[in-house]
């Protein structure tokens, strides 16, 4: 049995200097088992997006130190993408880039009989989430969340 949250800890810790020498942020890094086959996946952000070609480059970066330093021992496939429209929010850092914008938090256990919360994060200060939902503003612990992530508002 692989331990899927070592592996991934153990990615994150390898290739997180080797995205920030070349310009990258680590976003997340999930390690699942998607129609029989174990997939990596490392998403990556920069100022401005992530290209094609970013995703590529970072691919040839990672994709042997991952190897060379046997972090998984069986077969997988690595892909690297962007981390799309409704971003995860995992690090503090995260959390004051999303300020003002609107985003959907999952709690890790209930906090007046609810889980799920989403609207617009007001402030991040002392480790808390003010988050304005409707007319109400809700505090959240940050160490409380089990996920988290922005919620991408089309124009009309």
């Amino acid at each position: 049995m692989t331990d899927k949250a070592s592996i991934k800890n153990q990615v994150s810790e390898l290739v997180q200097p080797v995205l920030e020498e070349i310009g990258f942020e680590l976003v997340e890094v999930e390690y699942l088992s998607k129609y029989g086959r174990w997939v990596l996946i490392i998403y990556i952000d920069k100022e401005g997006g992530v290209s094609i070609d970013d995703c590529a480059k970072v691919s040839g970066e990672i994709g042997d130190l991952i190897d060379i330093k046997s972090v998984i021992d069986h077969e997988y496939v690595l892909e690297v993408s962007s981390p799309g429209l409704n971003r995860p929010l995992n690090k503090e850092t995260d959390f004051v880039r999303a300020v003002g914008k609107k985003i959907k938090v999952r709690m890790k256990d209930p906090i007046d009989a609810r889980r799920n919360f989403t609207g617009y994060l007001k402030e991040f200060r002392d480790r808390t989430l003010y988050l304005e939902a409707g007319d109400e503003m809700i505090t959240l612990s940050w160490p409380g969340i089990e996920k988290a992530n922005l919620v991408y508002e089309f124009e009309n």
